[in-house]
């Protein structure tokens, strides 16, 4: 009993002692073997129904397809009986107002109906639904220290993520369980003009529960807050259809 006792210890020290060393990609590299362990992300084609919650606002709900390979995306959200349709097939653009292609000037300043637009939804949807994964991608720096440091109550593996300056200057820190390296949190923030983290600016995100999609493990519920003063901004959540 004894003996078994000590081993039980020694391997709980292990794993602490493990994931303490961790250098910055091996840690993301557990990361995605938790959401993804098939590899599937690359190759994905699949369908998002994401509802977004805000406070003192009618909910967005909105219907994503991400085909990858096909470098194909369409979303269509409604809010309080606007509908818009971007969708982008490779190089072309195409956008809807309530059903209609022919929009009048007055409609693309209000609604902001631009291919730029289109395009910045393709980004956030398939950056934020696409990590860790994402974190692979050309022009992301991985740090290589790896911090342990309790948020809101909880402990975590923190992973810091710059970006070469082509592809972003905001500083990222992304929250894995120390136990299952399962994405629980993101945060960042802006920097200033030296380089330096402005602490006063950004969100952090809070995951909760999970869903399985194309087999691939997302977070059902993305609640937003401001780094500065924690108010809430509003909470994404994947749906059925």
């Amino acid at each position: 009993m004894k003996a078994h006792i000590l081993f039980l210890t020694f391997l709980l020290l292990y794993n602490t002692s493990f994931s303490q060393n961790l250098s910055g990609l091996q840690l993301l590299d557990k990361a995605i073997e938790y959401h993804d362990p098939n590899g599937n992300w690359d190759s994905f084609n699949g369908e998002l129904f994401v509802a977004m919650e805000t406070p003192n606002n009618p909910n967005r709900d909105s219907k994503i397809i991400i085909n990858l390979p096909e470098q194909y995306f369409y979303v269509k959200s409604n809010r309080d009986s606007i509908t818009i349709e971007y969708e982008l097939i490779k190089n072309e653009c195409f956008i809807k107002f309530n059903d209609r292609i022919d929009v009048t000037d007055e409609e693309i300043k209000t609604h902001r109906l631009t291919c730029e637009r289109a395009t910045m939804y393709k980004n956030y949807y398939t950056y934020l639904y696409g990590l860790p994964m994402k974190l692979k991608d050309n022009g992301t720096i991985i740090h290589d220290k790896v911090e342990r440091r309790t948020f809101k109550g909880k402990e975590y593996l923190i992973l810091k993520v710059t970006y070469d300056k082509a592809v972003g200057s905001d500083i990222w820190y992304f929250y894995f369980n120390p136990k299952t390296y399962a994405m629980e949190v993101y945060q960042f923030y802006r920097m200033d003009e030296n380089g330096n983290q402005k602490e006063d600016t950004g969100e952090y995100i809070l995951l909760s529960e999970e869903k399985t999609i194309n087999n691939i493990i997302m977070p059902k519920k993305r609640a937003w807050y401001y780094n500065k003063d924690d108010k809430y901004l509003g909470t994404d959540i994947l749906k059925k259809e």
